[in-house]
């Protein structure tokens, strides 16, 4: 119950925002509230405010979603490992180790994992790469080597 109130309340600044110069539409919202002297004041103080700000709020949400779209396609995760093995052509194996904590014996064990991921860039064995997940390129390749962060010591 609690939040469908607050649903409501942000849905009616929202209504008062899309027309603030009717003034029907700021009558029937005093009319709706309990006590008119409360609801006129916050209808005026809210009315002011969304009327400046409104239209910059707006393009500000736009422009947001429109540039969240544009430049990027959400939070990928990435992970930085070591190649294991590039063997393959443009395809190369990733080893990422991770410290777990233990329940039973609350020490940190190692645990490996093994992904392989597009190359475009040459890693070779033994370079540290920072990989990030993409769509399926084949079978069992769903990630990318986005850059080498640092070169294996030759």
């Amino acid at each position: 119950m609690f939040r469908r109130k607050k649903k409501e309340e942000e849905v009616e600044p929202v209504s008062h925002a899309v027309a603030p110069e009717t003034t029907p539409e700021a009558s029937v919202a005093e009319e709706r509230s309990a006590s008119p002297t409360v609801a006129g004041a916050s209808a005026e103080i809210d009315q002011s405010p969304v009327t400046a700000g409104e239209p910059a709020a707006a393009d500000a949400e736009s422009t947001g979603e429109v540039k969240a779209g544009a430049r990027s396609r959400g939070n990928r995760v990435q992970k930085v490992g070591i190649v294991s093995s590039d063997k393959m052509q443009k395809t190369v194996v990733v080893r990422v180790d991770r410290l777990v904590l233990h329940r039973k014996y609350r020490r940190y064990v190692r645990r490996t994992s093994k992904f392989m991921a597009h190359d475009d860039l040459g890693s070779t064995t033994g370079d540290r790469v920072r990989i990030v997940e993409t769509r399926p390129l084949s079978a069992r390749k769903r990630w990318r080597v986005v850059e080498i962060v640092q070169k294996a010591a030759k």
